[in-house]
């Protein structure tokens, strides 16, 4: 996000190119952006926007998702996985179940609307996981690897209706880039499995998305903890891993 040289601020989708936007200045597509309204405060949308979009722009645009229905969001104690908390109860979730091993942090998510939340760290864990999520309707997946394939296939092993719809929305890969999906969970259950990300998501539908979120951020819809940080000061910023703030570089 950035400032036009005739000071319009725009939130812009950059192609795969070596012109990043952590910079004072950067060549943007105009087509790949969209213009924000004055009340669209820069820090707080530079903030929440990337989280907040990653399961916005896969509920509304890679599924059909139906107010009432139950979401899983393993690795829920990220910052996306945070707000997919957030995002799915604003989009109607009827129950939502975080999941995550930072137990700090996931003790914090019933604030942000979680129902249930689930540890993620031993084997125990993850088959405790897959029986009180046996019967979810959709998956938002931020972790990937082994522990994906743990829970995909006890899921599946455990529906009370086979039958039942399964929708698994591949976000991230935290915990791995591949999973050994067992060829039964495949046969034993309604599952789809759909990836969510630039690509399969068009930018024109990204953009459509833009002004709702923008809006969204701006009424104080979802919970964000920000702080800037001068572009001089990047490396120090970048190194601080200690925090759950969201840093913003500004120039």
């Amino acid at each position: 996000m950035g400032r036009a040289p005739d000071g319009t601020l725009r939130y812009f989708v950059l192609p795969d190119t070596t012109m990043g936007a952590m910079a004072q200045q950067t060549v943007i597509d105009q087509r790949r952006s969209i213009a924000l309204p004055d009340s669209a405060d820069p820090i707080l949308v530079a903030a929440s926007m990337n989280p907040v979009m990653s399961s916005w722009i896969a509920l509304r645009r890679r599924i059909n998702f139906e107010p009432g229905q139950t979401v899983l969001i393993l690795g829920a104690t990220g910052s996306s996985g945070r707000m997919a908390v957030q995002v799915t109860k604003r989009l109607g979730a009827s129950h939502v179940i975080g999941a995550g091993r930072d137990a700090q942090r996931l003790s914090a998510l019933n604030d942000l609307g979680a129902d249930t939340t689930a540890r993620l760290d031993n084997p125990t864990a993850l088959s405790d996981l897959a029986e009180v999520a046996r019967d979810v309707d959709v998956v938002i997946d931020y972790l990937w690897g082994s522990i994906t394939a743990d829970v995909m296939a006890g899921i599946a092993r455990h529906r009370s209706d086979p039958g039942k719809p399964l929708t698994w929305i591949e976000i991230g890969s935290v915990a791995g880039p591949s999973a050994e999906i067992p060829s039964a969970a495949l046969r034993a259950a309604g599952l789809q499995i759909v990836g969510s990300g630039q690509g399969s998501v068009p930018t024109r539908d990204i953009l459509a998305e833009i002004p709702a979120l923008v809006d969204e951020i701006t009424r104080g819809t979802f919970h964000i903890d920000a702080r800037t940080v001068p572009l001089a000061d990047v490396e120090t910023a970048w190194n601080d891993t200690a925090t759950d703030q969201r840093i913003v570089i500004t120039p």
